[in-house]
């Protein structure tokens, strides 16, 4: 009887110190939601509320403070009460009574994963991009009440605790941050694997069976996905769910959050889709294992006032990005010659970028806060600075499996490794742990040469004898003439479109971007075709003189073309009986490995 009572006073006083959010939308087609917030039981004589900067999953400023106003503030007697702005991010509302009520509009008209979209076919929300919070509050919990629109039938789709079905709960700030919310006449697929529900709610102009189909991908991805662990994650209330927009009206994106992920495309399933966007099921799916609870220390706590950064992306996105074709392949979903041919452009990208020569995989992710989604006007030397960290990660994982497959290992029990002590027990980790984890799994001296050359230096692992293992061909094609920087068509000519890479022949004519190239010697150039026409004859060493204009100013340069910088991967046909076993081991997951 003595725990019932405890029990209830201790409900009725979480209850009373509940935060609580109505939204309603009297005018979606031109973008609007109306949001009304009751903070109750304040103790302070002011309440400072923001608007969120940044973005779980994102590392970039966003500043979503910019799309709200209308703003309101009153007490428990609906007086009005004054409000200042001490930064452009923040409200302080002065001399409440212990409880204050705030209204805003906000203009909502990009649906991925870092914003907000309302119209008239969907309410698209990223938390922080969504709603005002109280930092000193930010261990209360937080109900949601939506107010949908009789005649456009939505349904609601979050990872938040159902209520009812227009309310919804989380546990406090950070969940509530964390939990995307979709409302729209969605279809919705779910199945049930080890006692957990996944479900994949999707809004789209498609029919039932081509959803159907899709949806069979989707279980085989999160099938395979649970292999690589060994286990699903404990899904908070039991629950994963996949909130997926494919809409003409929507910026294709992915970003994972604890238990559920976005995924928007512009691509239906009935026009490329069901190709195109199963990739992105993939790799924000196996962030629910890796980045979600496998979760670098210096993204621990996540502050939404500010930037965040993290030196560990090489690994939590880019491992994530080298499982992601080869999940489909195991899932059957593409060919092993289909994922061996994807391996093409992340290595041709990361082996020939002049950036290595600047920065090492840690401080490429370093760099995320400048290029994940971020925005400026003025100039940027990417082409010979950075290497994404999703394709440097993902070509290194790459080199790291062969590595371990050599020795009779595999990443996937390296994973699993990872998972067992820093995930599933939800212990962030440095990068130092990283290398600790790889010495107890493979050797303290296999992990210090993985790490002193290829994650501390910029150093590339020897490709050549690691694809031999697997029975893979990597072959550099020598005789196609290297230019060395973009073109695309202007008007009547052809315009170099971005800087050209470090000491290549273009660099070297000192040639640059924005550059209208006019001539190849005496043939004139009208368009990419006519560029085209003329370097297929030509040979690495050949020198041409080009005409081009600069600034309105006509001018001439010599240029020499050295030999083809690309590689071509691709299967081994003659490989040996050992070779092509590792291979089907690598492709098909195989449980003849060691077991951790």
């Amino acid at each position: 009887m003595t725990k019932f009572i405890l029990f209830f006073l201790f409900s009725a006083l979480t209850f009373g110190q509940t935060n609580t959010y109505n939204v309603s939308f009297e005018n979606p087609v031109h973008h609007e939601a109306f949001i009304n917030i009751n903070f109750p039981n304040l103790r302070n004589n002011n309440l400072t509320v923001m608007m969120s900067r940044s973005s779980p999953g994102r590392y970039a400023l966003h500043e979503f403070a910019k799309n709200v106003y209308n703003l309101k503030a009153t007490n428990s007697k609906g007086e009005i009460l004054t409000v200042d702005r001490p930064d452009p991010y923040s409200w302080e509302v002065k001399g409440h009574d212990g409880t204050v009520n705030l209204s805003y509009t906000l203009f909502a008209d990009r649906a991925d994963g870092t914003y907000s979209q309302v119209d008239e076919t969907h309410a698209h929300f990223n938390i922080p991009a969504t709603f005002m919070y109280a930092k000193e509050l930010e261990h209360r919990p937080i109900e949601i009440n939506f107010n949908t629109p009789e005649n456009l039938n939505w349904k609601i789709a979050t990872q938040l605790k159902e209520i009812d079905p227009d309310t919804y709960y989380a546990p406090d700030l950070y969940y509530f941050m964390d939990s995307p919310i979709e409302l729209s006449d969605f279809d919705l697929r779910e199945f049930e694997i080890n006692g957990q529900i996944i479900r994949f709610a999707l809004h789209h102009q498609g029919s039932g069976e081509e959803f159907n189909q899709y949806f069979k991908q989707v279980k085989r991805i999160v099938e395979q996905e649970k292999m690589v662990f060994g286990e699903l994650p404990n899904y908070d209330y039991g629950k994963y769910t996949f909130l997926a927009c494919y809409m003409p009206n929507v910026s294709g994106d992915g970003m994972e959050h604890r238990n559920s992920t976005v995924l928007t495309d512009v691509t239906s399933l009935a026009d490329g889709g069901m190709k195109e966007n199963i990739g992105t099921v993939s790799h924000e799916y196996l962030h629910s294992w890796n980045v979600e609870r496998i979760r670098p220390s210096d993204l621990e706590p996540f502050d939404f006032s500010k930037t965040n950064m993290s030196g560990s992306l090489w690994f939590a996105e880019g491992f994530t990005s080298y499982y992601t074709n080869l999940i489909l392949n195991r899932a059957q979903i593409i060919s092993p010659e289909d994922y061996v041919e994807s391996l093409n452009k992340n290595f041709n990208y990361v082996w020939n970028s002049p950036a290595r020569a600047y920065f090492n995989p840690v401080e490429m992710s370093y760099q995320a806060p400048f290029v994940d989604a971020a925005t400026s006007v003025d100039p940027v030397n990417r082409e010979n600075t950075f290497i994404s960290y999703y394709s440097y990660g993902s070509v290194l994982g790459l080199a790291l499996d062969l590595s371990l497959r050599e020795k009779g290992q595999t990443l996937d029990d390296f994973m699993k490794l990872m998972w067992l002590t820093y995930g599933k027990t939800e212990i962030s980790y440095t990068l130092q742990d990283l290398q600790k984890t790889l010495g107890t799994f493979a050797g303290e001296t296999f992990a210090s040469h993985f790490f002193d050359n290829y994650i501390y230096k910029s150093e590339m692992p020897d490709y050549r004898k690691l694809f031999e293992l697997v029975g893979l061909n990597i072959i550099q094609k020598k005789n196609e003439p290297y230019f060395g920087a973009p073109l695309k068509n202007g008007e009547n000519t052809v315009v170099i479109s971005g800087n050209p890479n470090k000491n290549s022949p273009a660099y070297n004519a000192l040639l640059s971007n924005g550059d209208e190239l006019k001539s190849i010697d005496t043939t004139i150039l009208s368009d990419l075709d006519d560029w085209k026409a003329i370097i297929k004859n030509k040979r690495p060493g050949d020198t041409v003189e080009i005409g081009y204009v600069r600034n309105g100013i006509e001018r001439k340069t010599s240029l020499s073309f050295s030999e083809g910088q690309t590689y071509s991967i691709s299967i081994d046909n003659n490989a040996n009986k050992t070779a092509i076993e590792r291979r089907q081991n690598w492709l098909k997951r195989s449980e003849n490995f060691n077991k951790i």
